[in-house]
C-alpha cells in the first residue's frame, strides 16, 4: 500500500549490471520534508539506487512512488519533471561553457530569448546563489573554476530548476569544513521550506549532525533504517562494514632519507593572468610525507600540475633527485619516478571506457616489460594486471569490464596500484580519499604509508585537514598561492592551521617558516 506522507516510497527494487547484483530488493522510503542519509561502503549500491530515482539507471524490477503516485522513471528528463534533482559527486558539467551557460542549458529558445532574457537569468541565478551562500565566478569556463567551486554550480543548477525532492550525492567531500557547515545550513533552510533531501555520504560525523534518519545499506541490500535520536557512530559503522572497526592505519615517524624533490622560490602563472603559485619553497625526503592544506583555490591545483609536468612555471628552480629539472615533459617526469594521484580520478586518472587490464597498461604500454616486438603481451599483461588486482584488494567480476562501473573505492585502489607499481621516487597524491568509505580511505592511507615507510617522498595535497593531520611528517599551508606556514606534525594544531589557512599573518612558537 502507498504511503501518500511519504516523498518517495521504493519497493523491491533490482538491478543488475551483466552478473552483479548492486541492488537487491530494496526497500527505501523518504517522508516529506525529511533530511534522510543513506549510507554504506562504496559497491554497496547507494549510488545505483539514487541513480534510478534521477533516471540514469532503469530498474529491472520493483515499483517507485513519487508524493504517493506510482511512477516510471525512465530518464533525467522525467525525473526532473517529478520534481526530483541530483547534485552527482562527478559534476555533469560541460567544461567550456560558462556556470551561466550550464544553469541555463536546455531551456527552450534560450538563444533566440536576446541579451534582456539572459540577462534576467543571470539576476536570478545571482539571487539564488546568493540566498544560500554558494557563490562563484558566472562568466568564466568551468574548467577554469575550482573543483569547489564547480559543485557550488551544481547545486545551484539543481535550485535553480525547482525540485522538490533534492539528492546530494557526497555533497562535501570536494568542501572545506567551513564549506560544509555552509552547505549544512544550507539543507536546513531547504528543509524549512518544505525541501526532501537525501544525502549519500561515508562521513558518519556529518550524518549525525544533518540528518533526521538513516538507512544503511551493505553489498546490495537494504540492512537497517534509524531515527539519528536512536543510533550512534559506532553502530552505524558496524552496520556499514559488517564488523566493528578496532583500529584504522598506523602511523610511524620514519627517520626522513635524501632530498628527493626541492623547490625553490618557485612562481606559476594562473589561468587568469595571476600568480597562483607565488615564490613557494620546500623540499620532501625519502620516508617524508609533505601534506598541503587550504582552501581550494590557492595554488594547491597548480601546484600538482606543475610538479607532474602539466603546465610551465614562470621563475623559480626545481631540483629532483639531484638534477634540475628544465622545461620537463609528463612523460619525462613519469620515466624519472613521478606518480600522479590526480584531484578527479575519472577524469584525469582513468579511461572509464576501456577495462582494468588497459587502464593499468596506460603508463608502461611502451615498455619491453608489457611488449614484445611492437605488441602488447596479453596473456602476461592480463596476469599480470590480475596479481595488481589481487594485491590491491580491487573488485570486480572481470579484468576487461569497463572501470566506469566499479565503485569509487575499487577505482581509486585500482589507480594506486598502477602508479605504485612503478615504484616511484615521489608520489603527488591530490585528494586520495575523496568520496571514499571508512574501509577504502583506511586502505588509500595504509597504502600511502607503506610507500613512505620503503623511501618514497609523497607530496598530499587533500582538503580534509583531519586527513593532512594524521598522515603528514610536516603541513605546509598555503594562502593565495604563497607558504604562509610549515609546522611539523608534533606542534599541529587544527585550529592555528585553520586560521592560516582563512590568511591570517600571526605567528607563534613551532611554526617552522
Amino acid at each position: 500500500m502507498i504511503q501518500t506522507h511519504l516523498a518517495i516510497e521504493m519497493q523491491d527494487i533490482v538491478k543488475k549490471f551483466g552478473p552483479v547484483v548492486a541492488s537487491d530488493s530494496v526497500n527505501f522510503s523518504v517522508k516529506k520534508g525529511e533530511i534522510h542519509a543513506l549510507l554504506g561502503e562504496n559497491g554497496a549500491g547507494k549510488s545505483t539506487i539514487m541513480s534510478m530515482l534521477s533516471g540514469i539507471y532503469k530498474a529491472d524490477s520493483g515499483t517507485i512512488a513519487i508524493h504517493g503516485e506510482t511512477c516510471q522513471i525512465r530518464s533525467p528528463k522525467e525525473s526532473m519533471e517529478l520534481g526530483i534533482g541530483m547534485v552527482h559527486q562527478n559534476f555533469r558539467l560541460v567544461d567550456t561553457l560558462t556556470a551561466i551557460e550550464n544553469i541555463i542549458l536546455g531551456e527552450k529558445s534560450q538563444i533566440w530569448r536576446g541579451p534582456s532574457w539572459l540577462k534576467k537569468k543571470r539576476e536570478e541565478i545571482k539571487i539564488i546563489s546568493e540566498q544560500y551562500g554558494l557563490k562563484f565566478p558566472t562568466n568564466v569556463p568551468i574548467w577554469q573554476l575550482s573543483v569547489g567551486e564547480q559543485q557550488r554550480v551544481e547545486i545551484v543548477k539543481t535550485l535553480y530548476r525547482g525540485a522538490d525532492i533534492i539528492i546530494f550525492d557526497e555533497p562535501t567531500s570536494v568542501l572545506t569544513p567551513f564549506e560544509a557547515e555552509q552547505l549544512f545550513q544550507t539543507m536546513k533552510n531547504l528543509k524549512i521550506h518544505g525541501k526532501t533531501m537525501i544525502i549519500t555520504t561515508h562521513k558518519l560525523k556529518e550524518v549525525m549532525e544533518v540528518s533526521d534518519r538513516i538507512s544503511v545499506m551493505r553489498k546490495g541490500k537494504m540492512i537497517a533504517h534509524r531515527n539519528i535520536a536512536d543510533t550512534s557512530v559506532e553502530e552505524l559503522a558496524q552496520l556499514m562494514v559488517g564488523t566493528l572497526r578496532t583500529k584504522g592505519v598506523t602511523v610511524t615517524s620514519e627517520s626522513s632519507g635524501k632530498p628527493v624533490i626541492e623547490v625553490q622560490n618557485l612562481c606559476v602563472q594562473g589561468e587568469r593572468g595571476m600568480l597562483s603559485i607565488d615564490q613557494v619553497s620546500f623540499t620532501i625526503h625519502e620516508h617524508e610525507i609533505v601534506g598541503v592544506a587550504g582552501v581550494a583555490g590557492n595554488g594547491q591545483k597548480e601546484l600538482a600540475e606543475t610538479l607532474t609536468g602539466l603546465i610551465p612555471w614562470k621563475s623559480g628552480s626545481i631540483m629532483f633527485n639531484q638534477e634540475q629539472l628544465i622545461s620537463p615533459t609528463v612523460q619525462s617526469l613519469i620515466d624519472k619516478g613521478i606518480a600522479h594521484i590526480p584531484e578527479d580520478r575519472m577524469k584525469s586518472g582513468l579511461a572509464g571506457s576501456l577495462g582494468i587490464v588497459d587502464n593499468l597498461l596506460l603508463k608502461t604500454y611502451r615498455t619491453t616489460k608489457r611488449t614484445k616486438w611492437g605488441l602488447l603481451q596479453k596473456k602476461q599483461n592480463s596476469e599480470w594486471s590480475r596479481k595488481l588486482v589481487e594485491t590491491f584488494d580491487v573488485k570486480t567480476a572481470d579484468l576487461h569490464s569497463p572501470v566506469r562501473q566499479l565503485s569509487g573505492g575499487n577505482q581509486q585502489k585500482l589507480l594506486f596500484a598502477r602508479e605504485i607499481d612503478q615504484e616511484p621516487k615521489l608520489m603527488i597524491a591530490v585528494h586520495p580519499t575523496q568520496g571514499l568509505d571508512v574501509g577504502a580511505t583506511e586502505a588509500v592511507h595504509q597504502m600511502l604509508l607503506n610507500l613512505k615507510i620503503s623511501g618514497g617522498a609523497i607530496l598530499l595535497i587533500s582538503e580534509d585537514l583531519d586527513e593532512v593531520m594524521k598522515l603528514s611528517d610536516k603541513i605546509l599551508v598555503l594562502y593565495n598561492g604563497k607558504v604562509n606556514g610549515v609546522i611539523p606534525r608534533a606542534k599541529a594544531e587544527k585550529e592555528y592551521i585553520g586560521q592560516l589557512m582563512a590568511g591570517l599573518d600571526e605567528r607563534k612558537e613551532g611554526v617552522v617558516l
